[in-house]
């Protein structure tokens, strides 16, 4: 993973940090931090300028997360009903919990939005439920925006100042991926095995 990513930033320079940074919004698993990091050694280099870095990057990521929400705003919580209805045994949530999740959601979606950008996985899967809820565009790209350029300036600055080691990261990364990935896994199974609908669900 390492080797694609420092070769497409190579070829593509700044348009090779937006489709990477797009990319990684709609397929987890390729890392921001790395891409991101790259970056920030290129800036040391004097390869790459600053503020395009962190356009290219914000921009990427915001496009990337335009994905998710447009599929929830197409969805709509009210279509999720059936869907949840049929299959909510698997998904361990009733409908009762999904209008809780929605009130919630319209109520701080906001914050809600920024805070998940500076979180694994989550920052991509939380344009999800802000499309599903109807969150104002404007809002949405705003909040998102604003998280983004944040993570991705921590994230260069790392790069910056730590230099070729920064690199070494991509070792710890793909391991921690795997990680994350097996303990959701188990905890779904305990969810599946421990979930009892509610007893008025509507």
């Amino acid at each position: 993973m390492g080797h694609f990513i420092i070769n497409l930033i190579a070829a593509g320079g700044y348009w090779g940090i937006a489709l990477l940074m797009a990319l990684e919004n709609v397929v987890p698993p390729i890392p921001s931090e790395l891409i991101m990091g790259l970056g920030g050694i290129a800036v040391a280099r004097g390869s790459m300028a600053l503020a395009p870095l962190l356009i290219a990057g914000t921009i990427g990521s915001v496009t990337g997360n335009c994905f998710w929400y447009w599929i929830g705003r197409k969805v709509g919580v009210a279509r999720l009903k059936p869907f949840v209805d049929r299959w909510g045994r698997w998904l361990t949530i009733d409908w009762e919990e999904v209008r809780k999740v929605e009130r919630f959601f319209q109520k701080h979606g906001g914050w809600m939005v920024f805070v998940c950008r500076f979180l694994p996985t989550f920052r991509t899967m939380i344009s999800l439920p802000a499309g599903l809820t109807k969150m104002g565009l404007p809002r949405f790209l705003a909040w998102t925006s604003a998280g983004t350029l944040i993570w991705n300036a921590v994230l260069v600055g790392a790069g910056y100042y730590l230099g070729r080691r920064f690199t070494d990261i991509d070792k710890v990364i793909g391991p921690a991926t795997i990680a994350i990935v097996v303990l959701v896994a188990l905890w779904y199974i305990w969810r599946v095995f421990t979930w009892k609908p509610a007893e008025h669900s509507t």
